[in-house]
């Protein structure tokens, strides 16, 4: 009887292995990546992880969410230091006061992530929208970031499985062909870099977001621009990733939505 009501205590695990396993999975050390992405554990903890949250961005309102959901280990796609090095005041003083205040490790993940082949944003929208198999795709600094995958479908029908993923019309520029051959995914902000995307053989182009000239420049260059919207693209990876650090440290964990409409 004794036995039966002892009350199972909380599952828990070391910050440094579920850091340490975190960095092997997905290459850290060796992954190049934008100067301010500072991949890996941003904001260390007293050393425990009790349970995981998961968001796309490691804004205040997220660290907050978090902090509600008594998490102590927030993984995160866009990490603390997009902005650079700056004077730590206003709101970047109230989310790390926050964080270090509450015991919050934050754990980023960018490039990294995104070129992931099993739980990479790329290649999970890819599966979500039936492209398969899947190739890597969009060369940066001699790492593939994104994949494409051969097809053989109407312009109108890969546009309308799009929308019905992400539950909303999204902007797109029909310069390309009709008939769709050769799809190149690369999540996030990619937009900017539609002349890579072309000369990579690409007839249709989806990622999240992009600059205004680009809807001129995908007419000149006769390509099909999708942009399905920075973060809608990007929530997938994060989840991967916690469910798969979740099952892997017997850990509960929880997805923190923030959405930037964008």
């Amino acid at each position: 009887m004794l036995a039966d009501s002892v009350m199972k205590a909380p599952s828990c695990a070391e910050l440094v292995a579920v850091t340490g396993y975190l960095d092997g999975l997905l290459d850290i050390p060796a992954f190049p990546d934008y100067p301010n992405a500072f991949n890996g554990l941003q904001l260390e903890n007293s050393g425990r992880v009790s349970k995981i949250g998961a968001a796309v961005d490691a804004g205040l309102k997220v660290i907050e969410k978090a902090l509600s959901e008594e998490v102590d280990l927030l993984l995160v796609h866009h990490g603390l230091f997009w902005g650079g090095c700056a004077p730590i005041s206003g709101a970047t003083y109230r989310k790390l006061a926050q964080a270090i205040g509450e015991n919050l490790a934050i754990y980023s993940a960018h490039l990294p992530l995104d070129a992931h082949p099993e739980l990479g944003n790329n290649v999970l929208l890819a599966a979500d929208l039936g492209l398969a198999p899947v190739l890597p795709f969009f060369e940066f600094k001699g790492r593939r970031v994104g994949c494409f995958a051969h097809v053989d479908l109407e312009y109108a029908n890969l546009l309308e499985t799009i929308e019905q993923k992400f539950d909303r019309a999204v902007w797109h520029c029909h310069a390309g062909p009709e008939r769709v051959k050769r799809v190149g995914i690369v999540t996030g902000g990619a937009g900017s870099e539609l002349v890579q995307a072309k000369a990579e053989g690409v007839d249709t182009f989806i990622t999240g977001e992009g600059p205004h000239h680009t809807f001129t420049l995908a007419e000149e260059l006769g390509i099909n621009l999708i942009y399905a919207g920075h973060y809608a693209t990007e929530t997938s990876g994060v989840r991967a990733l916690a469910d798969r650090l979740a099952t892997t440290f017997e850990l509960p964990w929880v997805f923190i939505d923030h959405p930037s409409g964008l």
